[in-house]
């Protein structure tokens, strides 16, 4: 299967789960607009996923894959599977460990991490705690999930773990479909997501579990024991779960700041869930894939496949994502307006959530860009150098943050989250190029200027139409003309973008028949 059909499978996943992401957050805007119900959850909830981002996703894919990895190369699966059990044992007695301690301290850590700003009101304050304490379990599940994916990537079964998130976002939907039928109050409605939140995390460890013993492994549980492989994963993982964590670190900053407004984590929230599904479709997908694909490269000796791997990567997230961040500048209005502005939802939230959104489209290139560079330094068990950037960026993020919250509200923590996302781009991509990791490519670079010429002359395409769009993308218009209008604006700009881009040389064919056609190098056993 060629890299970007192996793209298109995790992609594909991705892009139904974030498509019912979408679904649960137009309910969620209908049923708690930018209320403080919508702030409570969403700061409760916000804190699990951190911690899934930095103990789970973070840490296991990129440092448990290429370890399996190696395992089954020189080991087979038997010693993948005794390393994976190896790892169950001591992750399953850590997360639970710390469960109980972050159930205990709660209190504090809504009080002085998840949302200072909460203190004052003393009704949201206890709410966020409750709510905290219930989700929170939620990060056990995750974890695990995580861990088992990482063995089914490794495995080249990509599609159970992809589609795993689906069952979050169906279960928030089944819950807000409830409290809508029933008329339940905004405290109510966020108590049913809260219990839905905890439900799903553990219904999509059963899938991914499933699909582990579909894929020929099973995972019994040892005792825990600090054996060599334990302690290298430890090694590489504590760095790279700060690394894989750097958005949500950021996020998390950003809401801290953000709760002494009502509303505006909501509104951050309900932004941030639009410029995922770019990040996810693609950004996920090639961070999922490259990284075995790099491993393997590089355990068999094969430099030079390694590098064209990562090359040919950072062609397709910029192939796509350009013209993504321009689109999302532009009609970053439309967008919210289509897909919020109803019930609880008003046109004052709208030009609030699509500033936002509009500045997340700026950093969303860096945001995917990421995606695709850090495999190559995880896949050389290098996990120090991205942290270390990392905290360059939350540094960046958390001044920049501060200082334009108390003139630009809610928009100025995008612009940090932006600012922090194109500065560890750039130090990941010179320093993957300084050391030889990363081939400079002249037509590589040529294509990148057009693409963002072809992306230029999209966007001034849209600017002319959306002046006689207007009438049919109002407030006041129905829904379905919204949409319909909304949707001949999109499919019209993509023509203009892929002929522009065609016609100026920026793509061709030749581009995707290399990305589409290559096969993955065969590693020695």
């Amino acid at each position: 299967m060629s890299l970007v059909k192996k793209f298109a499978t995790v992609g594909g996943a991705t892009l139904g789960s974030r498509i019912f992401g979408f679904a649960r957050e137009t309910l969620m805007a209908a049923a708690l607009g930018t209320g403080p119900m919508a702030d409570v959850f969403y700061a409760a909830f916000r804190f699990p996923n951190l911690f899934r981002r930095l103990f789970a996703e973070g840490a296991f894919n990129a440092a448990f894959v290429p370890l399996f990895a190696k395992e089954i190369e020189a080991n087979g699966t038997d010693g993948a599977k005794r390393f994976s059990e190896e790892v169950f044992g001591v992750l399953f007695s850590v997360l639970l460990l710390i469960t109980i301690v972050m159930e205990l301290t709660m209190p504090l850590l809504v009080r002085f991490v998840i949302a200072p700003g909460f203190a004052d009101d003393p009704e949201k304050f206890s709410i966020t705690i409750r709510m905290a304490a219930v989700m929170f379990p939620y990060l056990m599940c995750m974890s695990l999930t995580a861990m088992m994916s990482g063995m089914l990537n490794s495995l080249h079964h990509f599609f159970a773990a992809a589609i795993a998130p689906v069952f979050l976002n169906v279960v928030m939907i089944g819950a807000l479909f409830y409290a809508l039928y029933t008329g339940a109050d905004p405290l109510a409605t966020a108590w049913y997501l809260s219990f839905g939140v905890l439900a799903a995390g553990v219904l999509q460890l059963a899938v991914v579990y499933i699909g582990v013993l579909a894929a020929g492994m099973s995972i019994g549980f040892r005792f825990p024991k600090m054996t060599p492989n334990v302690k290298r994963l430890l090694i590489l993982a504590v760095p790279a779960a700060v690394t894989g964590g750097i958005t949500q670190i950021n996020q998390l900053i950003g809401q801290a700041i953000a709760s002494s407004r009502d509303g505006a984590i909501a509104a951050l929230q309900y932004a941030d869930r639009i410029y995922q599904l770019p990040l996810g479709v693609v950004g996920v997908a090639v961070g999922v894939v490259l990284l075995p694909e790099l491993a393997r490269a590089l355990k068999g000796g094969h430099l030079r496949e390694a590098g064209n791997l990562q090359n040919r990567s950072i062609e397709f997230v910029l192939f796509l994502t350009i013209p993504a961040a321009f689109a999302l500048w532009i009609l970053s209005d439309e967008i919210i307006r289509v897909l919020y502005e109803r019930g609880a939802f008003h046109q004052e939230n709208t030009a609030v959530v699509g500033a936002i959104l509009a500045i997340y489209g700026i950093g969303l290139p860096a945001f995917v860009l990421i995606k695709a560079l850090q495999p190559g330094f995880y896949a050389r068990e290098d996990t120090k150098t991205p942290m270390r950037f990392s905290a360059i960026a939350v540094a960046t993020n958390c001044a920049t943050a501060l200082t334009l919250f108390p003139y630009m509200g809610a928009p100025g923590i995008a612009v940090a989250e932006a600012t922090a996302g194109w500065i560890s781009t750039v130090l990941l991509f010179t320093t993957l190029l300084r050391r030889g990791h990363l081939a400079w490519e002249w037509a590589l670079a040529k294509r990148t200027v057009l693409l963002i010429v072809a992306a230029a002359v999209m966007g001034a395409a849209i600017v002319f139409l959306k002046q006689y769009f207007a009438p049919w993308l109002a407030s006041g218009a129905p829904l379905l003309t919204k949409i319909g209008t909304l949707g001949l604006l999109i499919a019209i700009s993509m023509l203009v973008y892929f002929a522009a881009a065609f016609l100026i040389g920026g793509a061709d064919l030749g581009m995707i028949r290399r990305n589409l056609n290559r096969k993955p190098v065969k590693t020695e056993g």
